[in-house]
């Protein structure tokens, strides 16, 4: 006898979804559910392709379309996206920077001011090698003048040699006149961007959005000798683990 499945549900009272057979999801599902909100928790400014990086170091064989699908289903947020930034070139084609060409090419430097739990400021002396996006060093002190910034430059120095340029803004700070004579001594350049254009120092501007977004946003520093670890060990997982844009399609 051929009756349709519509009409033999229809006068069972039975819905016809109850016919259908359903979907079962991977054995490893539940598994890889729980890193995933293990790393959510962890990173909890990190999208679900950074996380799909992540879980892709850590071993699993994902891609970012089941990720994003897990990240739906379990009802986690994408973090708002961050504002557009300025062009960095000009109307008639000109460059308004320097462009960083390999590694130690272009350094660039820059202040983050923050405050531990009893109300005090520290500041963060910021040092980025702009073509491998590499932090090479984060300077925590309550107070950081010129003099401790050409210490900080002087590590570096003797560890990795010397760039040919140091971006910087125009603070006090990095316009001193015995930094940039030590600076020239050494055999670098100064390469100081326009007042008021901070776009030109896009790529430390950035770093510092992301490390006030990431970590100090959601931190409480009771002394400043926690900040100075937790910040080190930070810019340690920014340059080792952290997932960036380029390698998230690999």
């Amino acid at each position: 006898m051929k009756v349709s499945e519509r009409r033999v549900c229809r006068a069972l009272g039975q819905h016809r979804s109850t016919q259908r057979r359903l979907p079962k999801g991977r054995a490893d599902e539940e598994r890889l559910v729980a890193d995933m909100i293990e790393l959510t928790r962890q990173y909890g400014r990190y999208g679900y392709r950074r996380v799909a990086a992540l879980l892709r170091d850590a071993g699993w064989q994902v891609n970012d379309k089941r990720v994003e699908r897990l990240w739906r289903r379990e009802g986690l947020k994408v973090p708002m996206k961050q504002p557009k930034k300025g062009r960095l070139w000009m109307n008639d084609g000109s460059c308004v920077r320097l462009r960083p060409e390999y590694r130690d090419h272009v350094w660039s430097y820059d202040f983050v001011h923050h405050r531990t739990d009893d109300g005090r400021a520290f500041r963060t002396l910021n040092i980025l090698d702009e073509h491998s996006r590499e932090c090479l060093a984060i300077r925590v002190k309550r107070k950081l003048n010129s003099t401790e910034v050409i210490d900080a430059l002087t590590d570096l120095f003797i560890l990795r040699g010397v760039p040919a340029y140091i971006r910087s803004d125009n603070g006090p700070e990095f316009i001193a006149e015995a930094l940039r004579d030590w600076i020239r001594a050494v055999g670098a350049k100064t390469a100081y961007i326009e007042p008021g254009s901070p776009w030109e120092n896009g790529y430390c501007e950035s770093f510092n959005g992301r490390m006030r977004d990431e970590l100090l946003n959601g931190e409480i520093f009771y002394s400043l000798r926690e900040a100075q670890i937790i910040i080190e060990r930070w810019r340690n997982h920014y340059n080792t683990k952290r997932p960036h844009r380029q390698y998230y399609n690999y």
